[in-house]
């Protein structure tokens, strides 16, 4: 290489906004585990870390009659919202259950073990009948008025709850996973305590499947903020494979087969897993059972749900006809608001899938051919990598990690002064003239705080106002415990389908060599012939105005031998009109007047575009 061409080459690397080197997996586990820390409402123990908070909320539940101190702010707010502090606690004991050893081995397993705690402890107070369950403290109306430290609030804090009379069966079974899953994590070290987390998961199960309803029908202040927008059936199957997991009763586990098909677990297939959608969460354990061989009688059933599974797998990958967007620089893109909620649960997934297929020497099977269980795992690291600075902008999208990490987090705790350094109080107007518009970085580090991150351009503002972008939540940070937990242990192969034993905290970990997987096989799996069809037809053309215009009509039919329920279908590549069905956030469901499709029976629907057939396909449905 001569001069001139290694300057050149210099140069291109030195301008090159993309950073190349290897991430400290271990130092960005601390960070993600430290901001629950941040995230605490209540009386901060003598170990708190993040020292700029304080205690706050110590009213919290007394207009209502009961003790309801404690849990975690969601996000840059101050309420307490019920649904997604479960969906948080239930990834963060998964990330310990899969991955506890490994934690223990940076020494971080006490701190997410304090951290799954700290919201079990809560969920104890907020369930003090067996068909009573208090969803909220505080509400988003009052609160969004409000720029306030937690410690300044002068907001409402009435609390909000369910019970037999006013339903909530996602609230209640999501709680119910958490406490089943929490259960797990403290059986070998508190054995007491876990098996008073379990008797709380079994009344929450049963209060959610005796008492059926959505939460936000009878907790309506939450409607503008966390809206169970996929009902119920998703968190009823979910919360019944924790309980299998948690306790081997196989009432669960016929209770997760026997209602796969009328509760959408064998037909749902979205490529979105969070704290309102948990089809995917309960497919990949479905599939966990299976390959463990306990599916018994039930195997049929369960690989339907593993075929769902993969599903979500290659669209996350690109291996699908129904592959997740991405943005140029490489990131799975649902949304504008806080994708990276998305991401982070995706990738925690991919990586506990790739683990379990290489425990028993499989692969994937994808639309695009089989796929090996390290391509799983290395799509999952290059979406954290992304989130850790490898990215366009060769920023960080973790508060605290990197050179370069957002300054101006929507975060009310972290932009205002802390109570220690300045203890005169902050009214609600004062916050926002005197520290919401303030042009310049918060004065407190939110230390480990993953924001909602970039847009589907991989453009990102770091401007407080921009909440869609800047605004962190505990469940983006929950899912990404197990996985930076996972990539720091190395590329190795792990036994994840052995039984858990998650050791107690400070317990010393014996370093294993590595032991081999056994090399997977191409032998595709036979899958089950679809039980919806869907044909489209040119049915005519015409031209206008230099284009043509073509008609399609699209016919499906339930070949199914019983009825179909809550059909979504979606459709891609459509550039006109369409008749015939109504749209919802998951594509397009039966028109107003249809209810269900009986067996046999067809629906109609068309659409006008000048291109080519649209891609259709089903997304997700029930049969009953």
């Amino acid at each position: 290489m001569d001069v001139m061409k290694l300057i050149v080459y210099m140069v291109v690397l030195l301008i090159t906004p993309v950073a190349f080197a290897g991430h400290d997996y271990a130092k960005a586990l601390t960070k993600s585990i430290l901001f629950f820390e941040a995230q605490r409402s209540g009386y901060l123990p003598d170990t708190q870390r993040i020292t700029w908070r304080a205690n706050s909320g110590l009213q919290d539940g007394k207009a209502n009659g009961i003790d309801l101190v404690g849990g975690y702010y969601d996000a840059g707010d101050n309420v307490k919202f019920g649904l997604p502090m479960a969906f948080t606690v239930t990834m963060m004991a998964w990330s310990i259950i899969e991955y506890g050893k490994q934690m223990a081995s940076s020494g971080e397993l006490g701190h997410a073990m304090d951290a799954v705690k700290w919201g079990t402890d809560y969920f104890i107070k907020a369930h003090p009948e067996p068909y009573v369950l208090y969803g909220e403290v505080g509400d988003g109306n009052t609160d969004h008025q409000c720029w306030q430290r937690p410690e300044d609030m002068t907001t409402s804090r009435l609390a909000y709850r369910i019970d037999a009379a006013n339903p909530g069966s996602d609230l209640a079974a999501e709680t119910a996973a958490a406490m089943a899953s929490a259960s797990m994590v403290f059986h070998q070290s508190d054995p007491a305590y876990s098996n008073e987390l379990l008797e709380h998961a079994k009344q929450l199960f049963d209060f959610a499947d005796k008492y059926r309803g959505k939460y936000d029908s009878s907790i309506t202040v939450v409607q503008k903020y966390y809206m169970s927008i996929s009902g119920y059936d998703d968190e009823l199957l979910w919360a019944a494979a924790w309980l299998y997991q948690a306790t081997n009763d196989r009432y669960y586990l016929d209770y997760l087969s026997n209602n796969g098909d009328a509760l959408g677990g064998t037909g749902w297939s979205v490529a979105e897993f969070g704290w309102d959608v948990k089809y995917a969460g309960a497919q990949v354990l479905a599939t966990k059972f299976l390959l463990q061989g306990n599916a018994g009688e039930h195997a049929a059933v369960l690989e339907q749900y593993q075929q769902k599974a993969e599903s979500f797998m290659c669209a996350c990958i690109g291996k699908s006809s129904q592959s997740v967007q991405r943005t140029p620089g490489g990131l799975l893109y649902r949304q504008s608001w806080n994708n990276l909620q998305f991401v982070t649960s995706a990738s925690f997934l991919l990586s506990v899938y790739s683990d379990y297929l290489a425990s028993v020497g499989k692969t994937a099977q994808c639309d695009f051919g089989p796929v090996q269980p390290s391509e799983l795992l290395n799509f999952a690291k290059s979406q954290v990598d992304y989130i850790l600075g490898d990215n366009p902008r060769a920023t960080s999208y973790m508060v605290g990690y990197g050179n370069t990490y957002p300054q101006q987090v929507h975060h009310r705790g972290s932009s205002i002064a802390s109570i220690k350094v300045d203890p005169s109080f902050v009214s609600c107007s004062d916050g926002y003239a005197t520290w919401f518009g303030r042009n310049a970085g918060d004065p407190n580090l939110l230390d480990g705080a993953i924001v909602g991150g970039p847009g589907a351009y991989d453009d990102f503002a770091d401007q407080r106002d921009n909440y869609e972008q800047t605004e962190p939540t505990t469940y983006n940070n929950a899912p990404l415990l197990g996985v930076l937990a996972r990539l720091n242990a190395g590329s190795s192969g792990l036994s994840q389908l052995l039984p858990v034993m998650v050791p107690a905290p400070g317990t010393p970990i014996k370093k294993q060599n590595p032991v081999a997987s056994p090399k997977p096989s191409p032998t595709p799996v036979s899958r089950a012939p679809s039980p919806i069809n869907i044909s489209q037809n040119l049915t005519t053309s015409w031209s206008n105005r230099g284009k043509i215009y073509y008609r399609y009509s699209v016919i499906v039919t339930n070949n199914s031998p019983k009825t179909i329920k809550d059909l979504h279908i979606s459709i891609s590549k459509l550039y006109g009109p369409l008749w015939g069905l109504t749209k919802s956030r998951y594509g397009y469901r039966f028109p107003s007047w249809l209810e269900s499709l009986p067996v046999g029976k067809s629906i109609e629907f068309v659409y006008i575009h000048s291109a080519s057939p649209a891609d259709i396909w089903v997304s997700g449905y029930k049969l009953v």
